[in-house]
């Protein structure tokens, strides 16, 4: 046999062991080729059903929502009746929910005694010694600040004596002219929004309404205002959006828990019936947690 022999034969084997791997390996990319496309089909059969269970959830969510609005005039009928409710709305709270909750107040027979609304620079760190400084110069005659310099409390506090107080202290509450002079001193200030016709009549209940938005800080100086009106008047309720900072301050604080009500996810009518209800527990000396998060809607019954 001559060495032309040999590598004949040895590039012959050689060919072999190719066209070998290369058949094989065309076998095996089509049956892992054919898995991977009956994968997909099947994940995109899944993704298809999911979005229509998403799509139909949601549409039963628009419904239930459509309803809870329709009957929230009569499910809140005379929860308030008579009662004063003074309305502040914190910088990033949503015009809707205000008039939202403020419509419904006026459907469970009682009445808004006033709608006012915080600026940036109220709760601002950085105005926060300007503000410190104008509260005692508008505080009504008789009426005292906590022992804090705090800026939250002290604020508080001067709205609380301008807007609301107990029943049967309305001796302490300031009167119409100088609850008039301070609140535009406020606002001439830059520290609020007042209506052009500013006329606030004594309130039992205070509403403070946010948006969703988290600023610690800020967060922290809004809930202790409010905690401060709690103090002042007969009850106090915070409301705000899905991811109010405010609202989950005041949860995380036992001592502002024990105080103020506060309802989350106000964008949604359910949420904007609870605050009314819980206004109407403030109202009864008592203090809850309501909306999604909280699971319940509904303040309970006192027991006794």
């Amino acid at each position: 046999m001559s060495l032309r022999y040999h590598v004949v034969s040895i590039a012959a084997v050689l060919l072999a062991l190719a066209l070998g791997v290369v058949l094989g390996a065309s076998a095996l990319s089509g049956r892992v080729l054919g898995a991977l496309t009956s994968d997909r089909d099947q994940l995109a059969g899944q993704v298809v059903a999911v979005r229509g269970e998403r799509d139909a959830a949601e549409a039963r969510l628009r419904a239930t929502e459509g309803l809870v609005a329709a009957g929230a005039p009569s499910t809140v009928a005379g929860v308030l009746p008579g009662r004063g409710v003074a309305v502040l709305a914190a910088p990033d709270a949503d015009p809707a929910d205000v008039d939202a909750v403020a419509g419904l107040v006026e459907s469970a027979g009682g009445r808004v005694t006033g709608r006012l609304a915080l600026t940036d620079a109220a709760l601002a760190p950085d105005q926060a010694e300007a503000l410190r400084a104008l509260v005692p110069r508008l505080l009504p005659a008789g009426a005292q600040l906590p022992s804090t310099t705090d800026t939250g409390s002290l604020t508080g506090s001067l709205l609380g004596s301008l807007l609301v107080a107990r029943p049967g202290g309305a001796g302490e509450q300031a009167t119409g002219t100088e609850a008039t002079t301070a609140l535009r001193a406020l606002a001439d200030g830059g520290f609020l929004r007042v209506p052009d016709a500013l006329d606030p009549a004594p309130a039992e209940l205070a509403l403070v309404v946010t948006g969703g938005r988290a600023d610690p800080p800020r967060d922290a100086t809004l809930t202790r205002l409010a905690g401060e009106m709690d103090r002042v008047g007969a009850g106090a309720v915070i409301a705000g959006r899905t991811g109010s900072g405010a609202v989950s301050a005041v949860r995380a604080d036992p001592a502002l828990r024990s105080g103020l009500s506060t309802v989350d996810a106000l964008e949604g009518p359910a949420s904007r019936v609870a605050t009314v209800l819980a206004l109407r527990e403030q109202a009864d000396g008592r203090a809850g947690v309501y909306g999604p998060q909280a699971g319940t809607f509904t303040p309970q019954p006192a027991v006794g």
